[in-house]
C-alpha cells in the first residue's frame, strides 16, 4: 500500500526542524510576492536554509509560485525559478502557466518539478491530466470536491495527487486590497501589507453565527472559512485509493498547534498503515485530540468530503 506523503507549511525557518520531528516528509514554504496564502514570508536567504535544513532530515521543500500575475512581474519569474533550481527545490507550486512559459526561458530541461494548484479548478482528472501533460507531476485538488470525485480523480490520473486534509481553506480573493481601500476612503489607517494577517479582521455572518477570517497582503483581499478541516479520522479511503499526499495547512496557526497537529496525523497514518483495527479504534481520541487543539472559537468540519459544508 501506498505511503501518502505529508505535506505541512511551517510559518518560519525556525519551525522546520520540529515539524520534521513530528513526522512531516515535506514542507510548502515561499515568497509572499509570489506565492498564495502563505503560513510564512520566506525571503530568498530563508528559503535557501530551508532547504539545507529540510534535506539534511530527507524532506522534500515546495515552493509556492500560485499568485495571480500581472504583467509586470512576468520579467521577474524566470531569475526566481532559476534560483529555486539552483538550490535544488523539489518543486515548484504553480497555477499560472506563465510559470512554465518562464521555467522553459531558463531551460527546457530543467530537473526541478512542478505541482499545479489553482486552488479551486482542479477538479477533474481530465484537467489534472492536461496539466501532466504539459509539464506538471502532481495536480493540488481542489477543496470543494466530495470524497467520491477524489477517489475517482486518483483512479485515473497520470500525475501525483495532493489533497488538504487540515486547516482554513480559501473561500474568496481578490486582487484589490478591499479592506485596506475602505479604510483609506474613510480616513482611518489600516496598513494592509507584511503584517495584516496579525490583525484580527472577520466577516460576521450573524444568521449562522459564523466568523470568516479576513486578511490583506500583497496579493490582495483573502476571506478564509470559519473553520478548521479536519479529516484524521477519515483518512483510510485516500490511502486505500493510493492518494500520494495529505496536506496540512497552518494558515493563521502558531508552531506549536502545526506541530502537535502534524504529529496527531504523522500517527494517524502510520497506525492505519500498520494495523487498521486500532486506527478505527482511536478515531473518536483523534477528533477529541484536535478540539482541544483547536483555537477558542474555531471548530472542526469535513470541509466538502461529505457535502456537509454549506458555506
Amino acid at each position: 500500500m501506498n505511503k501518502p506523503e505529508l505535506l505541512v507549511t511551517p510559518t518560519c525557518v525556525e519551525d522546520i526542524e520540529s515539524i520534521v520531528h513530528a513526522g512531516a516528509t515535506a514542507i510548502m514554504i515561499g515568497e509572499e510576492r509570489y506565492g498564495l496564502r502563505l503560513a510564512g514570508d520566506f525571503n530568498r536567504t530563508q528559503v535557501e536554509e530551508a532547504v539545507r535544513i529540510a534535506h539534511k532530515n530527507h524532506v522534500k521543500v515546495y515552493v509556492a509560485m500560485n499568485a495571480i500575475f500581472h504583467n509586470d512581474l512576468l520579467p521577474e519569474l524566470p531569475d526566481y525559478i532559476k534560483f529555486l533550481n539552483d538550490i535544488k527545490v523539489d518543486s515548484i507550486v504553480f497555477g499560472d502557466p506563465a510559470v512554465l512559459m518562464a521555467a522553459r526561458e531558463v531551460s527546457p530541461d530543467l530537473p526541478i518539478k512542478f505541482h499545479w494548484n489553482t486552488e479551486t479548478t482542479a477538479t477533474n482528472w481530465y484537467t489534472a491530466n492536461y496539466w501532466g501533460r504539459k509539464g506538471a507531476s502532481r495536480a493540488v485538488l481542489a477543496r470543494e470536491l466530495n470524497m467520491d470525485s477524489i477517489i475517482e480523480i486518483k483512479e485515473n490520473a497520470k500525475v501525483e495527487i495532493e489533497v488538504q486534509v487540515h486547516g482554513m481553506t480559501c473561500m474568496f480573493q481578490s486582487k484589490r486590497t478591499l479592506i485596506g481601500n475602505y479604510m483609506e476612503f474613510q480616513g482611518k489607517d489600516l496598513k494592509v501589507e507584511g503584517r495584516s494577517k496579525d490583525r484580527s479582521l472577520f466577516l460576521h455572518d450573524p444568521e449562522r453565527d459564523a466568523k470568516y477570517p479576513i486578511w490583506e497582503d500583497k496579493n490582495g483581499t483573502h476571506i478564509m472559512s470559519p473553520k478548521d478541516i479536519c479529516i484524521i479520522d477519515e483518512l483510510e479511503e485516500m490511502i486505500d485509493a493510493g492518494v500520494d499526499s495529505f496536506k496540512i495547512d497552518g494558515i493563521l496557526k502558531d508552531s506549536e498547534y502545526i506541530q502537535k497537529i502534524t504529529a496527531l496525523y504523522r500517527e494517524a497514518i502510520d497506525l492505519y498503515l500498520t494495523n487498521p483495527d486500532e486506527y478505527d479504534d482511536k478515531k473518536e481520541y483523534y477528533i477529541e485530540t484536535v478540539k482541544s487543539l483547536q483555537p477558542p472559537n474555531r471548530d472542526i468540519d469535513t470541509g466538502f468530503f461529505f457535502k456537509e459544508t454549506v458555506y
